[in-house]
């Protein structure tokens, strides 16, 4: 497919085309229909810039309306349908951008049943896909959506050390465990570091934690249905997924900070702070006495050490963390909103 043919793919707001006026404020954004998405996307807008969000299907108004609804969006907002394994498309949406932020990564944490397929070739390929395109493109930075799940499960990390951004998930463990979402994440994030180092290209990466708050989609994710299992009275613990909340409105915040920072370098772990599932679960308890929440007295996360500025790479180059508590109650007034709770 040339890149003519790619750009079909496009849709903007209003019938006329954008006026890209000052193109060293032109991005792309990867999955800019999900919760993380969105709130960047949102944040982008508001901040001035003009974006290029991609979607897996531009005929599906639950990836595009919402969008389209955002301040600014009738201006400065132009959506691409992607697939992260056909490269021209990828091409046609960052051409012409000078930063991209890649997100667009499946997500499932159930029952995989062709982990190849789901989930590594999507999250590696793409990845790849994502930064020779931007390189081709002559983008001047990528901000890489990563995930605490590159960093936990680590089993040898040792006891008494605060995980940082110098933990990575023990990838040989995942594969034991058939844990195929971080051993994906952990993969693409390396492969991602390996290509930044052999093309030149200026990549930084955030490593969210789960992820929470008023979401903008008419779909949640996967970290708000965590959520909804636990107010339903779910006992499971997430022993390898879990290392600490975090706002969408911060993650969104940490990603326009890592790339408007020229200083900001390597992995930014992006969490309120470093805790167990079942600190998460107890404060939900606390806050809302009317759901069934289980009270879950073992040490959900053995070996994890509990840290308050886990974050401290971005918390010194600014980000102040919405906490725990907040993140809460923005989530379950969110969640009752879209009705998922009662």
């Amino acid at each position: 497919m040339c890149l003519d043919l790619a750009l079909a793919n496009t849709r903007c707001p209003i019938s006329t085309p954008l006026l890209y006026t000052n193109m060293s404020k032109l991005v792309c954004v990867t999955g800019g229909s999900g919760c993380i998405g969105s709130w960047l996307v949102h944040l982008l807008l508001h901040r001035g810039y003009t974006v290029h969000a991609t979607v897996q299907n531009l005929n599906d108004d639950n990836e595009t309306k919402h969008l389209e609804a955002l301040e600014g969006a009738q201006t400065n907002l132009r959506l691409f349908q992607i697939d992260l394994l056909n490269y021209d498309t990828i091409l046609a949406a960052v051409h012409g951008c000078a930063g991209v932020f890649h997100l667009a990564s499946p997500c499932i944490v159930d029952k995989v049943h062709d982990p190849q397929k789901e989930l590594l070739d999507p999250a590696i390929k793409g990845t790849v896909n994502v930064l020779t395109a931007a390189k081709e493109a002559g983008v001047k930075r990528v901000v890489i959506t990563s995930s605490i799940s590159a960093v936990t499960p680590s089993p040898d990390w040792p006891s008494d050390v605060i995980k940082s951004e110098d933990c990575w998930t023990d990838t040989e463990y995942c594969k034991k465990k058939e844990l195929w979402y971080p051993l994906s994440k952990t993969l693409a994030e390396k492969a991602a570091w390996d290509f930044s180092k052999e093309n030149g290209l200026d990549v930084v990466v955030v490593n969210p934690g789960t992820v929470m708050g008023p979401v903008i989609p008419p779909r949640i994710n996967a970290s708000m249905l965590m959520l909804v299992r636990l107010i339903e009275g779910c006992t499971e613990t997430y022993e390898d997924y879990f290392m600490g909340l975090v706002h969408f409105k911060d993650v969104a915040l940490a990603h326009i900070l890592v790339y408007e920072t020229k200083e900001a370098t390597g992995r930014h772990l992006c969490v309120e702070a470093i805790s167990h599932y079942g600190d998460f679960a107890a404060k939900v308890a606390e806050l809302y006495p009317e759901y069934n929440v289980p009270r879950i007295k073992r040490d959900t996360q053995p070996g994890l050490l509990r840290a308050k500025d886990g974050s401290k790479k971005l918390m010194d180059l600014g980000l102040e963390f919405i906490p725990m508590e907040q993140i809460i109650k923005d989530a379950v007034e969110s969640l009752k909103n879209k009705g998922s709770i009662s």
